[in-house]
């Protein structure tokens, strides 16, 4: 299933970016762009938008001003100038806030949130959609598909992190915290100042070790019990 999107940025060269970067991304569709938040306000009254990418400094109505004043308006993603609005944003519950001019990974970063919440609110929707089970992440100059199911753990290597699939490595310039934030809870679980496994993966555990099925990785003592409930939850027969 596609998000669809709508922009409103005054500046034709933003709304130009923009466009480009929810072309290249696979579950987001352009629904709209609008130049101020009037006539965005008259796109929303008509259409359904599942994500918003909003700009702040606008003629007679801000983008802050907007988010205020507005009734009910669809998640949305600040795209701005200016930095110092940050607070503003996040008071208004807004999904993330991208520092104009910003990476197509960086808006893939805030695009997955903005999946993340619509597959959080819309459980029924995913399930029978069945495409909401995968990221985007750049690596080597492309952009790899990565499948939860796929995914066996996740190894930090100083500001990078390796994915291990079934089949592949991948390198990717973020953070342990980073991919963190973009991995469904659900499945994924940190063992390891080093280590986030896939819960599903999970084969045997051995003291300080869990196999994967062709690899194992250490969990630390201060995270063990709380790995080793997760893991098991109610599913150990008992005498």
């Amino acid at each position: 299933m596609k998000l669809n999107c709508l922009i409103v940025d005054d500046e034709p060269l933003a709304r130009k970016v923009l466009a480009e970067y929810i072309a290249d991304t696979d579950f987001l569709e352009l629904k709209a762009k609008a130049e101020n938040p009037v006539k965005a306000n008259a796109i929303l009254n008509g259409s359904q938008v599942d994500l918003m990418f909003l700009d702040i400094n606008m003629p007679k109505l801000s983008g802050i001003e907007f988010l205020r004043t507005a009734g009910i308006l669809p998640p949305t993603i600040i795209t701005t100038a200016y930095a110092e609005y940050a607070i503003d944003g996040f008071e208004l519950d807004v999904l993330d806030y991208l520092v104009k001019p910003f990476s197509f990974e960086r808006f893939l970063k805030a695009a997955n949130k903005g999946r993340q919440y619509h597959m959080l609110k819309n459980p029924a929707t995913t399930a029978a959609g069945g495409n909401d089970d995968f990221l985007f992440v750049k690596c080597n100059g492309k952009i790899e598909k990565v499948l939860y199911a796929d995914l066996l753990y996740v190894e930090a290597m100083s500001n990078y992190v390796i994915l291990h699939t079934k089949d592949k490595k991948l390198i990717v310039y973020l953070t342990l915290k980073g991919i963190i934030e973009q991995l469904p809870a659900s499945v994924f679980m940190k063992v390891h100042k080093s280590y986030v496994i896939n819960l599903g993966c999970v084969k045997s555990i051995d003291g300080n070790e869990i196999n994967l099925g062709t690899v194992s990785v250490p969990v630390s003592q201060a995270l063990h019990e709380a790995v080793l409930k997760e893991i098991v939850k109610d599913k150990m027969l008992k005498r």
